[in-house]
């Protein structure tokens, strides 16, 4: 019988290249980040919005309810969760709050509102916050490995009026406990409507002058915080401008500027924790802001999973 080593030869070679290549696809495939579901978002979306009630402050049975599904499906990412119970005026309130504990000497805090203004869907004001959030834990379930910090989502109550910029906040509450316990926080991320996008030339601003330096459509994300905070801002934009989804704007500005602190962030700020708030810019943009028209119908799920990526990509720097 003949052999023959040229051929033979040949097979070991492509044979080992083969087995090299796929050794790179394994290390490759092990530091991709498993990107965001826009199908997952409207599940999510559907089940926070679908009710006959309202989740305000008023129908304490359907907050209980939301915040039952934000636990249910986030411990689902196998992310233990906890209720954060409080009292107001005799009534019970709660935020959600699941630790993903890397072992980390710090902890980053991811947060959304769940409650609503009145009697309306809230989509984008703040079902969409609380969608992404449940989302980016699942996401970062399966990072554990790569992450740098620990890292807390936390969902909470009473962000809307009649108990806006009081210690009634949820947002306040979650804070306060921080404070007392002295956890070391590396920052906060507040997901603050971030589902209402538009080619149209309609975004506005709280200062004229700032249509000159930022975008006139509204077809944009913005990392808005504090001088502080800045540094927060700036690697959430430069992560989004890495993965070139999105068009993604900073802004840095005092609490002085109108619309600078409307979300949970200010209560972080006040104690002195740097805060940034991730936003569709809410009133300034989406002028179903605090109406009826605030429907599923006009989010975007697509362009909020890129926003969410971003948020992905930023934590695993």
């Amino acid at each position: 019988m003949s052999i023959n080593i040229q051929a033979i030869l040949q097979k070991m070679i492509v044979g080992g290249f083969t087995l090299i290549l796929a050794g790179y696809a394994t290390a490759y495939n092990k530091q991709a980040i498993e990107p965001t579901k826009a199908s997952n978002l409207n599940q999510h979306l559907q089940q926070i919005v679908s009710t006959t009630q309202y989740r305000n402050h008023k129908n304490i049975n359907e907050l209980n309810r939301v915040a039952a599904y934000i636990k249910q499906q986030i411990e689902l990412s196998g992310i233990p969760c906890e209720y954060q119970n409080y009292q107001v005026e005799e009534h019970s309130y709660r935020n959600v709050v699941c630790k993903l504990n890397a072992d980390k000497a710090k902890t980053i805090i991811v947060g959304a509102h769940y409650d609503t203004y009145g009697e309306q869907q809230g989509a984008d004001d703040n079902a969409s916050g609380i969608a992404g959030l449940i989302e980016l834990a699942r996401v970062m379930s399966k990072q554990k490995d790569r992450l740098r910090h620990n890292i807390d989502f936390v969902a909470y109550t009473l962000e809307e009026p009649p108990y806006f910029r009081t210690e009634y906040m949820g947002s306040y509450i979650h804070a306060q406990s921080l404070q007392a316990r002295k956890d070391k926080i590396e920052g906060v991320i507040v997901l603050e409507m971030i589902g209402y996008f538009s080619e149209k030339n309609e975004q506005n601003y709280p200062i004229k002058a700032m249509k000159w330096i930022y975008p006139k459509h509204g077809n944009f994300i913005a990392a808005v915080s504090n001088f502080s905070s800045r540094n927060l801002g700036k690697d959430y934009c430069a992560a989004m401008n890495k993965y070139n989804r999105l068009q993604c704007s900073r802004l840095v500005a005092s609490a002085s500027v109108q619309g600078v602190d409307f979300s949970d962030h200010l209560n972080y700020w006040n104690l002195g924790y740097k805060a940034l708030m991730i936003t569709d810019t809410s009133f300034y943009r989406n002028d179903a802001y605090h109406t009826k028209q605030d429907t599923l119908d006009r989010l975007n799920t697509n362009k909020m999973a890129h926003v969410l990526d971003g948020v992905s990509r930023m934590l695993l720097k």
